[in-house]
C-alpha cells in the first residue's frame, strides 16, 4: 500500500473510523497515521500483585480471574462491574459505555491479563475500561516489552477508537506498507549512523528495548530539525544571491558629529559590538536582515538611531516603524532632541497626522529633503514614496505581520537594509528556528547608571503593607503602575476586577490622581490616559497588559502585577521592564493568591531570582514550550513539530543546523546528484504549506 493512500483502505479502519480520525486528529493518509507517534510507552513485561497497586500508579498489568459480575447504579450512572482477584486482593473492572459488547464476553474463573490505570472509588480500587486478554503462556511472552500509548479524544474513545484500537491499526499499516520510502540520502544515514526509515517507524511504534526506542527517536527528531534548518538556511542563501545590498561605504560627518557632540552617555561594550556587526553588514554588499534582541532598557533605540545615521552619511533615507502611535511619538521626540544640533530633517507620520502636514511630508520624502521618518503602520501606505530608502528599523517586530514587513521592501528599487528589534528575549534554540535566516545581535548589558529592578512576591494578606510602600513612593514623587490580567475567556470578570481595582486605588489614595487603561477603550481615550500618566498629571496607572509594549516613563518606579499567577514568564518580564527607566531604584511587586501550582511557584520564584531576560526566556521555554513565547496568542511557529521539542532538543537542533550548513556550503542549491532527495523532500514540505518566507 502506498503512503499517500487514504486510511479508509487499511483493514480495520473503514469509512466511519476514517472520518473520525480525519476530524479529530487530522489523519487522512497512511503517512499521517505512521507519523502519529506515541506520547509514552508502558512496560508490559512486569505483572503487579493486586495487593500492591494503588491509585497513584500509572498503567499497570495484573493476572487473575473474574469471580462475579453485576450492574451497579441507575440511569446515567449505571455501570457494569466485574470483580477481579489474583488471590492477593480484589479490584473492580468497570465499564460505563459499550456494556453490551463486554457483557458475556469474559468467562468466570478463567485466567486473564488485565491492563489499565488504577483509580480509587470509595474504599475500593477500580480500573475503568481495561484491556483484557486471555492468559496463555505464549500470550504472556508476546505482551512483554514496551506498549505504545496514543493520544485520543473523548469522541474517539466513545466510538471505541482508543489507544489500543489505534495501536492495532498502526500495526496493520506497518505490515502492509512494506519498506517505507527513505527520506534521507544514504550517505547521510551512513555518515551519522542513523536508523533507516522503515526500522525507525517500526521501533518508534513497537520498540524492542530502550536502546532501539532511543535510536528511533534520535533519527526522527534529527530529520525534523534538519529539514527545518536546511529550508531556512537555503532560503537565506537564495536571498543573498537574489537581493544585493546597498553598500554604505563610509562613516561620515553626521555619524561622527553625533558620536562626539550629541551622544548623552557612553555606549556600553554590547552597544559598540552590535554597531560593529551592523556596520559590517551594511558594507558587505549583502542586504542586511538582522534581529536585535535586548531587554527593555538595554539601549536598542540608540543603536537603531546611530545605524540610521550611517545610511544618511551615504546619501540614503532611513525610517523606523513602531507598533503604536504613542511609541512612535516617543521615538520621534527622543530622536529629534538627540539630532537637533546636526540639522537633520526628521518627521513623524501616524494615523493622526493632519492632511496638510502629510502633503508636505510626502513631497519632502520624494525629493529627498526629509532624511529620517518615524511612524506607525501609516508608513506602509502606497502614497508614502521615498527618494532613496536605504535603512529600515522595525520595532517590536512580532507586532507586525510578514505581509506588512514585506511592504517596506518595495519602498525602493532594491530592498533596503532591515533591522528588526524585539524586547522579548528569545531562547537560542527558538531564535535559530523562528529567525534562523536572520543574523542575531544581542544587547546583554544595561546602560551605566541603571539599577537592576528589585522584584518581590507577596500574597494578598500583605495588601496593607503594600499600600504603605506605594504611598511612600508617591510622596517621594514617583509614579506607580498597577496591572491586571485580561484574558479573553474571562474577559467580563477581568474587566470587573480592573474596575474594582481602580475604585480600590482611588479610595485608598484619595489625594492622588489615577488613570485607567484597557484594550476595550477607544484609541483616543487610551492615548489620552497614557499621555496624562506620561506627563505626570496622574500618579497611578491602573491598566491591563496594553501597557506591555509602550511608553517610556522614567519617573515610574513601581510595577504592581495583580494575579501574577495568571501571567506567563515572558509577559511578567515584559511588564517589569516598564519600570527601571531612570537612575533611581525601581521595584516590581508580584501579588498572587496563596494556593499555587508547583509550576506557578517556579515561575514567580524565577522572576524574583533573576532580571536576566535570556535566563527567563529559557525557563519559559522549559515550563510552557515554544508555543506562546512572545506572550501573544499565536504560536509563532511556522511549522508543526511532531516529535522534536525545542525546550529539550537544543543540542540536536544545533547539530542539525551544522549538518545543513555543511551541505549548503558545497552545494547551496542542492543541485548535486547525492542531494536530489534533499531537494525533493524540501519541495514536498513546501507543498504541504510550510511557508518559508524570504521576508525577515
Amino acid at each position: 500500500m502506498r503512503l499517500d493512500a487514504d486510511i479508509t483502505y487499511i483493514p480495520g479502519v473503514g469509512a466511519k473510523r476514517a472520518e473520525l480520525l480525519k476530524k479529530e486528529i487530522g489523519i487522512t493518509t497512511v503517512a499521517d497515521l505512521l507519523a502519529y507517534y506515541p506520547y509514552k510507552y508502558v512496560d508490559r513485561s512486569r505483572f503487579y500483585y493486586v495487593r500492591d497497586i494503588d491509585e497513584t500508579m500509572p498503567h499497570i498489568q495484573i493476572k487473575g480471574r473474574i469471580l462475579s459480575t453485576e450492574y451497579v447504579g441507575e440511569g446515567r450512572t449505571k455501570r457494569y462491574v466485574a470483580h477481579f482477584s489474583d488471590g492477593t486482593g480484589f479490584v473492580d473492572l468497570v465499564w460505563f459505555q459499550g456494556v453490551r459488547y463486554v457483557e458475556g464476553k469474559y468467562r468466570l474463573n478463567t485466567d486473564y491479563i488485565v491492563f489499565g490505570k488504577p483509580n480509587r472509588f470509595g474504599s475500593r480500587i477500580n480500573i475503568a475500561h481495561p484491556e483484557i486478554e486471555p492468559y496463555l503462556e505464549q500470550k504472556a511472552q508476546t505482551t512483554q516489552g514496551f506498549q505504545p500509548m496514543y493520544n485520543t479524544t473523548e469522541k474517539m474513545k466513545s466510538n471505541f477508537l482508543n489507544s489500543n484500537a489505534l495501536r492495532k491499526i498502526i500495526k496493520t499499516a506497518l505490515g502492509i506498507v512494506g519498506d517505507e520510502k527513505e527520506t534521507l540520502p544514504d550517505w547521510l544515514i551512513k555518515k551519522y549512523a542513523l536508523y533507516p526509515r522503515s526500522k525507525t517507524l517500526e521501533q518508534i511504534h513497537f520498540p524492542q528495548n530502550t536502546d532501539s526506542l532511543n535510536k528511533a527517536r534520535h533519527r526522527l527528531k534529527f530529520e525534523e530539525l534538519f529539514y527545518i534548518q536546511l529550508s531556512i538556511l537555503r532560503q537565506s542563501k537564495y536571498r543573498e544571491q537574489r537581493y544585493r545590498g546597498f553598500v554604505f561605504g563610509k562613516v561620515g560627518d553626521i555619524f561622527n558629529n553625533f558620536y562626539e557632540k550629541c551622544l548623552p552617555f557612553s555606549l556600553t561594550a554590547a552597544q559598540k559590538r552590535v554597531l560593529k556587526e551592523i556596520r559590517s553588514d551594511m558594507n558587505s554588499g549583502r542586504q542586511m536582515n538582522r534581529l536585535l534582541q535586548g531587554d527593555v532598557g538595554s539601549g536598542k533605540t540608540i543603536v537603531a538611531l546611530m545605524s540610521a545615521l550611517i545610511a544618511l552619511d551615504n546619501n540614503f533615507q532611513a525610517c523606523m516603524m513602531a507598533p503604536t502611535e504613542i511609541l512612535a511619538i516617543q521615538h520621534f521626540q527622543t530622536f529629534e532632541q538627540l539630532v537637533r544640533p546636526l540639522g537633520i530633517k526628521i518627521a513623524l507620520l501616524t494615523g493622526s497626522t493632519k492632511k496638510s502636514e502629510r502633503a508636505l511630508l510626502h513631497k519632502q520624502l520624494r525629493d529627498g529633503t526629509l532624511q529620517l521618518l518615524i511612524g506607525t503602520h501609516a508608513l506602509l501606505e502606497d502614497n508614502v514614496e521615498f527618494q532613496n530608502l536605504g535603512f529600515v528599523v522595525i520595532d517590536e517586530q512580532h507586532r507586525f505581520g510578514v505581509a506588512q514587513r514585506a511592504k517596506l521592501w518595495t519602498k525602493n528599487v532594491q530592498p533596503p537594509h532591515i533591522l528588526v528589534m524585539t524586547a522579548t528575549p528569545i531562547p537560542r534554540t527558538l531564535a535559530m528556528t523562528l529567525y534562523g535566516d536572520l543574523d542575531v545581535s544581542v544587547l546583554n548589558e544595561l546602560p551605566p547608571g541603571r539599577k537592576p529592578i528589585q522584584t518581590f512576591h507577596y500574597f494578598d494578606n500583605k495588601r496593607n503593607a503594600l499600600n504603605g510602600f506605594l504611598l511612600n513612593q508617591i510622596e517621594k514623587g514617583y509614579q506607580i503602575y498597577v496591572v491586571y490580567p485580561l484574558i479573553q475567556e474571562s474577559e467580563k470578570m477581568d474587566l470587573k476586577n480592573l474596575e474594582d481595582g481602580f475604585l480600590y486605588i482611588k479610595e485608598h489614595f484619595p489625594s492622588y490622581k489615577v488613570s485607567m487603561v484597557h484594550g476595550k477603550m477607544k484609541p483616543t481615550e487610551k492615548e489620552l490616559e497614557m499621555h496624562r500618566f506620561l506627563i505626570g498629571e496622574t500618579q497611578i496607572m491602573v491598566a491591563t497588559t496594553v501597557i506591555e509594549v509602550g511608553v517610556n516613563v522614567p519617573n515610574a518606579s513601581v510595577m504592581v502585577i495583580e494575579n501574577a499567577e495568571r501571567f506567563g514568564l515572558s509577559q511578567l518580564h515584559q511588564l517589569r521592564g516598564r519600570v527601571g527607566r531612570g537612575a533611581e531604584q525601581s521595584y516590581c511587586i508580584l501579588m498572587s493568591k496563596y494556593e499555587l501550582t508547583k509550576e506557578t511557584r517556579q515561575r514567580l520564584e524565577t522572576m524574583v531570582r533573576t532580571n536576566d531576560g535570556f535566563e527567563i526566556a529559557e525557563a519559559d521555554l522549559q515550563l510552557r514550550g515554544p508555543g506562546d513565547i512572545d506572550g501573544t496568542q499565536q504560536s509563532g511557529l511556522p511549522f508543526d513539530l511532531k516529535i522534536a521539542n525545542l525546550a529539550q532538543d537544543g543540542k540536536l537542533l544545533q547539530f542539525a543546523r551544522e549538518v545543513a550548513q555543511e551541505i549548503l556550503q558545497t552545494d547551496p542549491f542542492l543541485e548535486s546528484e547525492q542531494n536530489t532527495l534533499l531537494l525533493s523532500q524540501l519541495e514536498k514540505m513546501q507543498r504541504n504549506a510550510i511557508n518559508w518566507s524570504s521576508i525577515s
